[in-house]
């Protein structure tokens, strides 16, 4: 998520740090990598900023608070140095552990709590004209309702009576409805991004997977097919992006705030940044249709809720397009995974962050859903990246650690986080389906894992998936 550097936000950002975090960045025990016999890549994925100033060279307008925040979970102070297991250390100056303890307590009860999902609404897919007749006869009224043509049916969102929860709601429209998919209006967030110190010549995470680079391509390779995305907002005014063909789509213009843009610009630019820029991306020349489905929340954070959601993952179907990214994620949601599905069996390929909440986290969506391939992170050691989600959703790893791409505004930096290895495995499903347009999206997923390089434990597991995406094997390099 993103926040402004004021005051307030690094308050809360400091509070979550010294808490053990609950917004996307809970502490993860050192003995992660012990499980495995792996080492563990340690790098923070927060962004601490707006886009209310200018960046330079290698610093993004997002992240100057970052550098000397002392709230980094990496400086020592949160380490389970005792190796029990429990996320707290002991006080080695003398300190009693349970004050600390309730020190965490205090400061984690004052921190304001992600809205989970839009107060006082119902979303549903396949609704007919009789149960809404019927819903809006008891108080329901109707707040929008448009055609999900992936599903053959109508989606609606709902405001529900005065004094209904949100339980007591759900439970009414879905009697109303039993064949209709029926939810809460979840949101959805872009994972956290953070500037890591280094140049375009050592963040070039491309490398670890033997990224074919510009001019040396090889001819199958060289014009992937039209690449989806659902993210932020886009700069399209960045250098990153001259010359290049990307295609900007909001859903709510004028209605919501707009979203920030530093999450959706690396994204873009790793995608399809220009060849001739400071920061280009896998395919550069590659035609991509970007869909901001985010707004502004009030706790200054972006997000998308789930109406948007199924609606931007229609609208990129109705557009032919084959391969989506979607480095974002949320809770289960029974209108996304109908959405998914859907989309699945039309043969899209759908590519997702495993998520930045940590390997002992539930698994996040809709990276946890079966048709999508879930993406976790390395750096280029290939260690994980120490808060990617695990568990046997892990599709695929991919470079998530310090990966060098565009800044909001200007120039270019360097991002960690899942969001950030999600693309490398979008752009090599793009190549193979434009080498070979009848590959079906379990063709593609299929080829990715018998290429990709096994880590960790032999075969499948919940650190690497299948194993490291291999880029060599795609391109016949």
């Amino acid at each position: 998520m993103f926040l402004n550097a004021s005051s307030a936000s690094l308050a809360v950002a400091f509070a979550l740090a010294l808490a053990g975090g609950s917004l996307g960045v809970p502490f993860v025990p050192p003995n992660y990598g012990g499980l495995f016999g792996i080492g563990v890549a340690l790098a923070d994925d927060d962004d601490g900023g707006s886009d209310s100033s200018d960046d330079s060279d290698s610093s993004d307008d997002s992240d100057s608070s970052d550098d000397s925040d002392t709230s980094d979970p990496d400086d020592g102070d949160d380490d389970d140095i005792d190796g029990d297991g429990d996320g707290v250390a002991d006080d080695r100056r003398g300190g009693d552990r349970s004050n600390r303890a309730s020190r965490r307590a205090v400061l984690a009860s004052r921190v304001v709590q992600v809205d989970r999902q839009a107060p006082r609404q119902i979303v549903a897919l396949g609704l007919d004209d009789a149960a809404i007749a019927e819903l809006t006869a008891t108080g329901y009224s109707v707040r929008d309702r448009r055609t999900v043509s992936i599903a053959g049916a109508d989606m609606v969102r709902l405001a529900i009576p005065r004094g209904v929860t949100l339980e007591a709601a759900r439970a009414r429209v879905a009697g109303a409805a039993p064949a209709a998919a029926v939810d809460l209006n979840h949101f959805y967030r872009p994972d956290g991004a953070h500037a890591e110190p280094c140049g375009a010549d050592n963040c070039l995470a491309r490398n670890v997977v033997g990224w074919p680079e510009g001019a040396a391509m090889p001819g199958r390779c060289a014009v992937p097919t039209r690449i989806g995305l659902i993210d932020t907002a886009i700069n399209s005014g960045h250098l990153a992006f001259v010359g290049a063909k990307v295609e900007t789509i909001r859903l709510e213009a004028g209605n919501l705030p707009d979203s920030g843009r530093q999450h959706g610009t690396a994204v873009a630019a790793l995608l399809v940044g220009s060849a001739e820029s400071r920061t280009p991306g896998l395919v550069p020349g590659g035609e991509l249709i970007a869909v901001d489905a985010f707004h502004r929340g009030a706790g200054n954070d972006d997000r998308s809720a789930v109406y948007e959601l199924v609606r931007a993952i229609d609208l990129l179907a109705a557009r032919g397009v084959k391969v989506i990214n979607m480095s974002l994620t949320g809770p289960p949601n029974l209108l996304l995974k109908q959405a998914i599905e859907r989309a699945a069996a039309r043969g899209i390929v759908l590519v997702a962050a495993a998520g930045n909440d940590g390997p002992r986290a539930a698994p996040l969506y809709p990276g946890g859903y079966d048709g999508v391939i879930a993406v976790t992170a390395i750096d280029r050691s290939k260690n994980p990246y120490r808060r990617a989600g695990a568990g046997d959703h892990v599709d695929i790893a991919a470079p998530g650690v310090q990966v060098w791409t565009a800044a909001s505004i200007k120039g270019a930096q360097s991002k960690t986080g899942t969001s950030f290895a999600a693309p490398f495995v979008t752009a090599a499903a793009a190549m193979m389906l434009a080498a070979n347009p009848e590959l079906k999206a379990a063709d593609v997923e299929g080829l990715l894992q018998q290429s990709a390089e096994d880590l960790g434990k032999p075969g499948k597991d919940p650190v690497f998936g299948w194993g490291l995406l291999n880029a060599r094997a795609i391109c016949g390099t």
